[in-house]
């Protein structure tokens, strides 16, 4: 019986009856040792109906990647061929079932989700990890990316682990004591205790339960009038040393080696003892007090804590023997990063042997995606490595191995040395270390100066690359300086690289209103023909700001299917963000949302505060399109937050156009005219929607009669037309000159702007519709007004965008043309996540290949459509491709 835990145990039994229907759902237990969070695990097990599947971290294997994963999901291995194939090798890769190949990390993580459905194909599944603070950092990342995206699989995931375990988007259990009422139940049932000694076992043990099992035992053993108490849990791991110190001496030593060995590995165990000449039998001691449980192939601790007592406490020299027995034990070559550690904790200086040892164990590591235990062991290496060359490398490699796990503050910690060879690399990392922080300044003057360190022409042509992008977030004397450095490296003529990188410095430079001489077609061309080599990003992302977005989208596209089949999901972030904008200009809006919200949701696990505030600028702008005040302030709020004192934030230029935009649609002119002019005269400009939102800017300053400066911006749009050579932006240069136009005019330039307005971009043409629709309302045409009128306001309100289908109604109801409230449409009873599986399966998509793109598994996206079927009124995928909503 669990005393005073009523309250949690009923969480519990709702996630556990939630996963027999099939839902799916996680719980993470937190609180300090012997709280009761193993109690509430071993509950949830006793639960029927469910496979159990159970794992538990080892402080000791925290530098083994993926070793708390692979206990997890032994049972379900078997089910690794069902999965696709990136997911299945790099999960095999993971846990050393095949030669691992270096990857993105956080692919394992949906290789785990997967596996998980695939195992809850045969019944809903139980999965329990116990003490996950101690868990290998890539187990506790791939386990979480998993976590979060559980859905419909008929899974339970519980976590345990002390306070502190970050485990954001999970839902929390807090332990803290049982009540005075519990504690005394619990006690009474376990112990006979006089008046005075039960009440100093309460006053103690704070209504934690371990100690009120464990406090009485060494109460017995204290001698009176010793007197004084000691802080939890110190005064627990008292009550177990009582205990094993009234065990034989080899029983003792047998109890440390088993603290050492982090697998549990009986034949490990007692090889390993058996240098300190004990035998098997001095294992019966130990497991009579009850301290471990043996079987036919391990050796476990009954709680964690008695592990941790039994090594900690144990004379330092004592400790060196054992793990010196352990690396001698561990014989086999599969044993080899194992044998490493123990032979490192060992070596108390200079020793290349175990260095070169532990640098072999990184290179594993690092090939399983295991970044954070290469850069831990390379670390390690270091510090056995006498100053000098070696020394230096291995930092260095340390801090790439923590840039490829994304942890800041270790790949800055780790990214010194005054090797001049090395330099170049390890400023690198510090840059790296800076982006991710949002410490855009300080990245663009690292790039700079390892740039003009190197002699390595494509090396240095990529830091310079990496300069212009940060300088892009900054301000225009930022971005000429890194792209007349770009420019004067003297780059082959018809490499790649070459043409990225022109193409790059006549788009930024053309956006601080620098043009290059050179015709923007010629530099286009030259890049289409070479490809963007490793670059693509950076192609697409040009093409962008030079205002190819069809062109960008399609290479944003193949960057992200390339991403998705390598499996790179952390670098999918700036990949997905740059495709929602794209999808964006394009009136793609549900595209675009749908892509913004997954770069979001991955670039806050990853912790790059720059995408966080990048797409959060691009998902304000798309809240504004549909009138979501709330949305739309939230998201910008985020934006707007400068993660460097005296930078402007990542997404301002988009928020302060998304804030506009949406006081544009509900008609707040002055609000609009206010915050474009502060877009249009602030340090932000140069960015892709300082130029993008002059049509915004003009139409404001009309409404309001403020023309008189507004001169100058329309130049610096029609000068883009000219060089961009694009319909659409003819389109708007027409629109601009219309709301400036005497009325002689005004209906030609109307008429001109709709004809170059292409069909990809319906929103820009209804928005021109609705601007055409109004002068020709006031100019007592209402006829045609209506005509201009009704084809903004369908075209709106099959984009969803409210205000301006608002308004669009307002003008008809005018002309006297009554509109009825629309009915809401099949997409409308579906949620936003059928929403976004119904459209990719309308695609011809497979569960699978829906389940790659969405990060979910493809049971849960089995069970969407099953949902969403009937809603829509069909029965079959056939079907989805003759729905007009679609």
């Amino acid at each position: 019986m669990l005393h005073g835990r009523g309250a949690e145990i009923s969480v519990i039994d709702r996630l556990l009856a939630d996963c027999r229907t099939g839902r799916s759902g996680s719980l993470l237990i937190t609180g300090e040792p012997g709280i009761g969070k193993t109690a509430l695990l071993e509950h949830a097990a006793t639960a029927e109906g469910l496979r159990i599947v159970r794992s538990t971290g080892i402080e000791s294997e925290a530098h083994l990647p993926f070793a708390g994963l692979h206990l997890l999901l032994r049972p379900a291995l078997d089910r690794i061929d069902a999965l696709p194939e990136p997911q299945a090798r790099a999960l095999r890769g993971a846990f050393g079932l095949t030669p691992a190949e270096p990857g993105d990390r956080m692919l394992v993580g949906l290789a785990v989700l997967s596996l998980l459905a695939e195992f809850a194909d045969g019944g809903p599944v139980l999965c329990l990890v116990d003490d996950a603070q101690w868990l290998d950092r890539a187990s506790s990342e791939a386990l979480l990316f998993a976590a979060r995206r559980l859905d419909a699989e008929g899974i339970a995931l519980i976590i345990a682990a002390r306070d502190g375990f970050a485990a954001p988007g999970i839902d929390q259990l807090p332990l803290t004591g049982i009540d005075a009422p519990a504690a005394a139940e619990l006690l009474a049932e376990h112990a006979a205790l006089s008046p005075a000694d039960r009440y100093r076992v309460l006053a103690e043990a704070r209504g934690n339960p371990l100690a009120l099992l464990e406090l009485p035992a060494a109460l017995a053993a204290h001698e009176p009038g010793t007197g004084g108490s000691l802080p939890m849990p110190a005064t627990v791991q008292a009550a177990f040393l009582d205990q094993v110190r009234q065990l034989p001496e080899a029983s003792q030593h047998v109890l440390l080696v088993s603290a050492a060995e982090d697998t549990g590995d009986r034949g490990v165990v007692l090889r390993a003892a058996a240098a300190l000449g004990c035998r098997p039998a001095d294992l019966v001691p130990a497991e009579a007090a009850g301290l471990i449980r043996v079987d036919n192939h391990t050796v476990r601790f009954r709680h964690p804590l008695v592990r941790s007592a039994v090594y900690q406490a144990s004379p330092v020299s004592l400790r060196l023997v054992v793990h010196t027995a352990l690396a001698d034990a561990l014989d086999q070559p599969d044993d080899a990063d194992r044998r490493a550690w123990h032979r490192a904790v060992v070596a108390t200086g200079p020793d290349e042997q175990v260095a070169a040892e532990l640098e072999r164990t990184a290179q594993r590591a690092a090939a399983r995606s295991g970044y954070a235990a290469a850069s831990a062991a390379y670390e390690r290496a270091a510090q056995l490595t006498p100053p000098g060359a070696d020394h230096a490398r291995r930092l260095v490699l340390a801090a790439e191995a923590a840039v490829e796990e994304g942890d800041v503050d270790r790949m800055a910690e780790l990214a010194t040395t005054d090797d001049q060879p090395l330099a170049v690399r390890a400023i690198r990392v510090r840059a790296t270390a800076a982006f991710h922080r949002g410490s855009l300044r300080t990245a663009r003057q690292l790039l700079t100066e390892a740039a003009a360190l190197t002699d390595d022409l494509p090396l240095a042509t990529h830091l310079l690359l990496d300069a212009v992008h940060a300088a892009w977030y900054l301000g225009e004397h930022e971005i000429a300086d890194a792209a007349d450095r770009l420019d004067a490296l003297p780059l082959p003529p018809d490499d790649p690289l070459t043409h990225v990188a022109r193409l790059l410095t006549w788009a930024v430079r053309s956006a601080i209103g620098r043009p290059s001489p050179d015709p923007l077609a010629a530099r286009i061309a030259d890049a289409r023909r070479t490809g963007f080599g490793d670059t693509i990003l950076v192609g697409a992302t040009s093409l962008q700001a030079t205002g190819q977005d069809a062109e960008a989208h399609r290479v944003a596209r193949e960057l992200l299917a390339q991403c998705r089949d390598q499996g790179w999901i952390g670098r999918t972030p700036p990949v997905l963000v740059c495709l929602a904008r794209a999808s964006t200009f394009r009136s793609r809006h549900t595209d675009a949302w749908n892509e913004a919200t997954q770069a979001l949701q991955i670039a806050q696990e990853l912790g790059h505060r720059q995408w966080i505030g990048d797409t959060s600028g691009v998902l304000a702008y798309l809240a504004a399109v549909t009138g979501d005040e709330q949305r739309c302030h939230a998201f910008a709020d985020d934006a707007l937050a400068a993660p460097e004192p005296g930078s402007p934030a990542p997404g301002a230029s988009w928020a302060q156009w998304a804030l506009a935009l949406l006081d544009l649609g509900n008609a707040r002119w002055d609000s609009a005219l206010a915050r474009l002019t502060a877009l249009h005269t602030g340090p932000v400009r140069h960015q892709l929607p300082g130029l993008r939102s002059i049509p915004d800017l003009i139409e404001a300053a009309a409404r309001l009669g403020r023309t008189t400066d507004v001169h100058t911006p329309l130049a610096q749009l029609t000068s883009w037309a000219y060089h961009a050579e694009q319909p659409w932006i003819d389109a708007h240069v027409h629109r601009c000159r219309a709301l400036l136009a005497p009325d002689e005019d005004a209906a030609e330039l109307y008429l001109a702007a709709l004809r170059c307005h292409p069909d990809d971009r319906p929103f820009e043409r209804a928005r021109t519709a609705l601007l055409y629709g109004e002068w020709l309302r006031r100019a007592r045409r209402k006829s045609d007004a209506r005509a201009q009128l009704r084809d903004a306001f369908e075209t709106f309100r099959r984009l969803d965008a409210a205000p301006w289908a608002e308004r669009a109604r307002t003008e008809l109801d005018a002309t006297g043309e009554a509109v009825p409230e629309p009915a809401g449409g099949a997409l409308a009873a579906l949620t936003p996540q059928e929403r976004k599986i119904i459209r990719l399966a309308a695609r011809g998509l497979s569960n699978k290949d829906i389940a790659a793109q969405l990060f979910l598994s493809p049971r849960t996206v089995g069970y969407h459509l099953y949902k969403a079927f009937p809603k829509l009124g069909v029965t079959a995928r056939t079907e989805l491709a003759d729905l007009a909503e679609l």
